[in-house]
């Protein structure tokens, strides 16, 4: 791709952009939220057309006016929302507009037939042609979009955050099948926020910035970390975790600790976690670390009332809240940012600070009637102190950044004025720059006494941001420790080993 330039209605998007695959590489496509990735992609995968530029194609200038032209020359993409049809088998997914017939009728047999085969070739034959899709873990969709690439004969795979749902084991799986499309010839473009998934496959980077190719090419076994870090954001970032606040949550007159602000006892969801017990006090940082499927993010919709336990109590400064009630749990001062924000926690259509207000509707009702001017100041007074780009309330919140629409979600809790703050993967999809930015946030809600559990599959990011760290297996608490007194291998350690402390 050579001078790719993209406008859309007042904003210039890409910017000359150039980018070179070869055969058999894994191409890492690097760059902070808004930088143009995904519009670049999209103009590769035939979704946009480019204002100006030329994509040149095993030698030759080519336009690809549809997705459908991309596909017909071997280049195909894998968003991060994956477009499988949950209702269909893996087999009708896989073959999904181009399927396979017989004297004019569909053929499921050379359609199961040719899907075994794609999937033995992906290392992966324990996976059933015949199963529906929307039972596979996310792991098995990740395989069934690769499948349906290779059912194109794909020499391109372009892969948009692939690991963001899975688990440390299964992101091994993953890397392992990419390896060897790479070996088959095949050209891969990944697209991560996380370095050192690039370290451990990628083979050349392209850094984007402000919708212009800032590096093209850098190999990655030469180019140090932090370079990379510079290129992305313009800055050198000392530290990403901001520096632990000393300990907290002490009386000023008589210097004891503080009382819990949340305290689980023996929470239980069968077939889920079970006797869960902890406490969190003012301004005390939790961190949750385990695998996939461990009962973490189970555990805290269930703080939040979300679930229903099968036992156990849930108590907020000492009052004990309502099972499985959302309700009782927000009027008690609890605030939720789920895992999947797009999905569960915004209205991507609706202004900015609507979906802020959301939680607090009733502070800016008057006679059954929504005052919007007093929702937007309100709004626009959270979001400008955790520094939300671009400003401005009245924007559909779907056209800001990841690390942005976190902010926005995080504002929302503020202006509810939470107690207790519950973050689940709190910088999925977010850039490098936004992390660090979001970890300084998060750091600065405890400073206010906010009691904050963290869940995240970064093992890294649980240890770093968190006081107090407790080690999910298989549903249970196995270890507890002080954040400074762990690290990333023995974390792993218990989990593999689940072993009581």
């Amino acid at each position: 791709m050579r001078g790719i330039v993209k406008h859309f209605p007042g904003v210039r998007a890409l910017d000359g952009i150039d980018l070179e695959v070869a055969a058999g590489e894994v191409h890492c496509l690097l760059g902070q939220n808004g930088a143009g990735k995904s519009t670049l992609i999209k103009v590769l995968a035939g979704a946009h057309q480019p204002d100006a530029g030329t994509i040149l194609w095993r030698g030759e200038a080519v336009r690809l006016p549809r997705p459908q032209s991309a596909l017909d020359h071997g280049i195909a993409t894998l968003y991060q929302e994956l477009d499988l049809v949950d209702g269909l088998t893996v087999a009708e997914n896989i073959h999904l507009g181009h399927e396979k017939a017989r004297l004019g009728l569909l053929s499921r047999a050379a359609m199961n037939d040719a899907a075994s085969a794609l999937l033995r070739r992906l290392g992966h034959p324990e996976l059933s042609p015949a199963r529906e899709v929307g039972r596979l873990p996310a792991a098995g969709r990740q395989i069934v979009s690769l499948a349906r690439a290779l059912s194109y004969d794909a020499r391109l795979i372009v892969m948009d955050e692939p690991s963001a749902v899975l688990g440390q084991e299964e992101v091994g799986r993953l890397f392992s099948v990419i390896g060897d499309l790479a070996a088959q010839g095949i050209a891969l473009v990944y697209i991560s926020h996380r370095l050192e998934e690039i370290r451990r496959i990628g083979d050349r980077i392209t850094v984007l910035k402000d919708g212009r190719t800032v590096a093209s090419g850098l190999p990655v076994d030469a180019t140090p970390a932090a370079e990379v870090i510079r290129l992305m954001t313009g800055r050198s970032l000392t530290h990403v975790f901001p520096p632990r606040a000393a300990p907290g949550g002490d009386s000023a007159a008589t210097g004891a600790p503080a009382e819990p602000v949340l305290r689980v006892e023996g929470l239980t969801r069968r077939g889920e976690f079970r006797d869960v017990s902890f406490d969190v006090r003012p301004g005390e940082i939790l961190g949750l670390a385990g695998l996939v499927g461990s009962g973490r993010s189970e555990i805290l919709e269930t703080v939040y009332g979300a679930r229903r336990p099968s036992s156990g109590t849930v108590r907020v400064a000492g009052r004990r809240l309502r099972p499985g009630r959302v309700g009782a749990a927000m009027a008690a001062g609890v605030g939720f940012c789920p895992e999947e924000r797009k999905s569960q926690a915004l209205l991507r259509n609706d202004p900015v600070y609507r979906n802020v207000s959301l939680p607090s509707l009733s502070r800016f009702a008057r006679a059954g009637f929504l005052d919007a001017e007093r929702e937007r100041r309100a709004a626009a007074e959270h979001t400008a102190a955790l520094d939300v780009r671009p400003a401005g309330v009245d924007r559909p919140v779907g056209t800001l950044s990841g690390g942005n629409q976190q902010k926005v979600v995080l504002a929302r809790w503020l202006l509810r004025e939470c107690r207790v703050l519950l973050l689940d993967e709190p910088t999925r999809g977010v850039d490098v720059g936004a992390r660090a930015e979001i970890y300084a946030l998060i750091r600065e809600l405890a400073g206010r006494d906010i009691a904050v559990v963290v869940v995240s599959s970064e093992i890294e990011e649980v240890i770093g941001l968190s006081d107090r760290v407790l080690v999910i297996s298989e549903g249970r608490i196995v270890s507890e420790a002080a954040a400074e007194a762990i690290d990333e291998h023995r974390v792993l350690d218990l989990v593999m080993e689940g072993d009581v402390a």
